[in-house]
C-alpha cells in the first residue's frame, strides 16, 4: 500500500515540485496539498495521510502553531521542509522539539534542480517518518550552571555521543538530565552547518552543562559539551594530560561530515577505557563500527533501545555487531552515565 503524503506549503511552485517528485516515486501517493494550515486541517480529516510535509512561514497560522496543535489533538508524523537560515534553524529545532520526526532543507538556488537532488533524502525520510509514532520530548528544567572554578577543570574521562534522525531531541533529553560536574562530552549529530551552532545554543539553554559548537584546539573540560560543526569531523586527541577537540574538513565518512565513526574511533584511540560511547537514534550504520572499536579498547558503551528510538538503524546495527555493553531506553541513559 502506498504511503499517503499531504504537502503543506504556501508556495504553489513548491507544492507542485514536491507533488511531482513524490508521485513519481514507487510506493508514494500525494493525497492533497494545502497552502495553509487551516486548509490542511480539513484535508487531514478527509484524506487520512500517513505523513505530512510542513513549511513554517505560512499565512493565517504559522507552521509551529499548527504543529503544536496537531501534536496535542491528533499526533502524526511530520517532516519539516525548512530554509537553511538562522531563522530556519531556530524554527526547525523548535519543530523537532514539538514532535516533528525530521527535516529537509529547501534549496537556496534553483528550486527545481535542488529538490530533484534532494529526492532520495526526502523520500527516505518520508518513508521512515510514516512508520514512526511522534514522541514529543520534554526536557527537564536546567540546573544551575557549574561554578566558575569548575569551568577550567580538565576532564579525566570523555563521553562521546553520536546520533542522526531523531537525535537532536534525544541528545537534549540526555544532556538535560546530567549534572553540572559531568565529564567532558563530545557530540557528533548529523546536522547542516547552518544548524549546529543554534543546536549547541539550545542545548546550553536546557542543560546544566556549558555547551558550545566545538572549535579546533578546544580543551575538553569538566561540565562542558562540544557539538561538532555541521561541516567538519570532530576528533578527540590527547595533548599531554589534556583531551582536546580537533576539527577536520576531510572527506565525509559513511556519507556524513561530521561522522560518528570518526569521533568514536578517535575517542577509542586516545581515551580508551577512560571513555563512554553512546549511540542514539539514527538512520543507517554510522557509529556502529566506532562503538565496536570503543568497546574493544575498554570503554563503556551504550546503545539506545528500539522502543525509544525514532529510527533504530545506527544503535540497532551497533547492537547487532556486539558494540553495546548496555541497551537502554532514552530516559535511563543519563543515569547510567552519571553512575560510572
Amino acid at each position: 500500500m502506498a504511503i499517503k503524503v499531504l504537502i503543506i506549503d504556501d508556495s504553489s511552485l513548491m507544492r507542485r515540485l514536491l507533488t511531482e517528485l513524490i508521485d513519481r516515486a514507487p510506493g508514494f501517493q500525494v493525497v492533497g496539498t494545502a497552502a495553509d494550515p487551516l486548509i490542511a486541517r480539513d484535508l487531514i480529516k478527509s484524506t487520512s495521510p500517513d505523513v505530512l510535509t510542513l513549511d513554517v512561514e505560512m499565512p493565517r497560522m504559522d507552521g509551529l502553531t499548527f504543529l503544536r496543535n496537531l501534536m496535542r489533538l491528533r499526533p502524526m508524523p511530520v517532516v519539516m521542509v525548512s530554509s537553511l537560515t538562522e531563522r530556519g534553524a531556530d524554527v526547525t529545532l523548535e519543530a523537532l522539539a514539538l514532535g516533528a520526526i525530521d527535516y529537509v532543507a529547501k534549496p537556496k538556488l534553483d528550486l527545481a534542480r535542488g529538490l530533484a537532488g534532494l529526492g532520495e533524502e526526502l523520500l527516505a525520510k518520508l518513508q521512515i517518518a510514516s512508520r514512526t509514532r511522534p514522541r514529543a520530548l520534554v526536557a527537564t528544567p536546567a540546573a544551575p550552571k557549574p561554578p566558575h572554578e569548575l569551568l577550567r577543570t580538565t576532564t579525566d574521562r570523555v563521553i562521546a555521543i553520536g546520533a542522526s534522525t531523531g537525535g537532536t531531541e534525544a541528545i537534549a533529553e540526555v544532556l538535560s538530565r546530567l549534572p553540572a560536574d559531568s565529564p567532558g562530552i563530545v557530540i557528533a549529530q548529523h546536522i547542516p552547518p547552518e544548524f549546529s551552532r543554534r543546536f549547541a545554543e539550545r542545548l546550553h539553554g536546557i542543560s546544566a552543562l556549558t555547551v558550545r559548537e566545538a572549535r579546533d584546539g578546544d580543551p575538553i573540560l569538566l561540565g562542558h559539551a562540544y557539538v561538532a560543526p555541521g561541516s567538519h569531523h570532530l576528533r578527540v586527541v590527547r595533548h599531554g594530560a589534556r583531551y582536546v577537540c580537533a576539527l577536520g574538513d576531510d572527506a565525509p565518512v559513511n556519507r556524513h561530515r561530521p561522522s560518528v565513526d570518526v569521533l568514536f574511533e578517535s575517542v577509542a584511540t586516545h581515551a580508551g577505557a577512560n571513555a563512554t560511547g553512546v549511540l542514539l537514534t539514527g538512520m543507517g550504520a554510522d557509529g556502529a563500527a566506532g562503538l565496536v572499536e570503543m568497546r574493544a579498547r575498554g570503554a563503556a558503551t551504550i546503545a539506545q533501545d528500539r522502543e525509544t528510538s525514532v529510527v533504530w538503524g545506527m544503535p540497532g546495527e551497533a547492537v547487532k555487531r556486539g558494540g553495546a555493553v548496555d541497551v537502554l531506553p532514552l530516559e535511563a541513559i543519563a543515569a547510567r552515565l552519571s553512575s560510572r
